[in-house]
């Protein structure tokens, strides 16, 4: 067969290192044929947001509707939502043309603190969208919004909190920890019908984490087309992304939090 076909829908990043621009790059390196379905418009550079536009509900249903009636998807990887009747329009079109693999990153607010989804858009991503979702990949801010609670402040409570988050309708779960202190960076994944896993990485010294979610969960969607199961696209994903990190500093694309090197085995 040729390259699977991978789906972002999320918003723009005109800095390249973040949103769709980061998800079509990850999309590549793991050798997958990348589309995408525009949710909004940013303006925004390594050192933050600027301004935000949502695209009209309607016309990101009409995006949705025109590519998925005519070409074979094979994964979805769901990001930047901006507001309710977005998020409502998305979870409409994954159930009605039966999407699979659909990694589900809930993307709140930047790396720069700027909020990119609306406060009321938090419900029906919690009760639209989660249910239809094969992973989620909230970090811990995001977790703790999405169930009204504090934030983990340790792997124990992670894990109780991915319980929880599983509770409200995904297949699986991880949880990222990056927010924690540590020489490591621990994430926990929790699956239905399986045992809690967590995963570790030795935390990189740097300040160019931005679109490191993004690049994730966008890894993710590529690779469970590719393999076995979810555990094993996890792990290689987490793999690939430390050693974007690690290799950042190659990329002079900014005075702030600067991209991660998607493209680091070729260049």
């Amino acid at each position: 067969m040729s390259a699977y076909n991978i789906v972002s829908i999320a918003g723009s990043d005109p800095s390249g290192g973040a949103g769709i621009q980061a998800d079509l790059k990850a999309f590549s390196a793991h050798g997958t044929y990348g589309m995408s379905v525009v949710t909004a418009l940013t303006a925004q550079s390594t050192r933050g947001v600027a301004g935000v536009y949502g695209v009209p509900a309607d016309f990101v249903a009409q995006q949705m509707d025109t590519l998925f009636t005519d070409a074979t998807v094979h994964a979805v990887k769901v990001g930047m939502l901006a507001n309710a009747g977005i998020t409502a329009a998305v979870a409409e079109a994954v159930a009605e043309h039966g999407l699979t693999n659909v990694v589900v990153d809930p993307v709140m607010v930047a790396k720069s603190g700027d909020r990119l989804l609306e406060a009321p858009a938090v419900e029906a991503l919690r009760t639209l969208l989660l249910p239809h979702a094969d992973l989620i990949t909230p970090n811990l801010p995001e977790a703790a919004d999405l169930l009204g609670e504090e934030e983990a402040a340790d792997v124990a409570a992670m894990h109780g909190q991915a319980k929880r988050l599983l509770d409200l309708g995904p297949r699986a779960v991880l949880l990222k920890g990056g927010h924690l202190a540590g020489e490591e960076s621990v994430d926990v994944l929790v699956s239905r019908g399986a045992e809690p896993a967590e995963l570790r990485a030795p935390r990189v010294a740097t300040r160019n984490t931005h679109g490191t979610g993004c690049t994730l969960s966008s890894s993710i969607a590529a690779l469970l087309p590719q393999r076995p199961d979810t555990a094993s696209a996890v792990a290689d994903a987490k793999a690939y992304l430390t050693e974007a990190i690690r290799r950042s500093g190659e990329i002079d694309a900014g005075s702030g939090q600067g991209p991660v090197h998607h493209f680091h085995a070729w260049w």
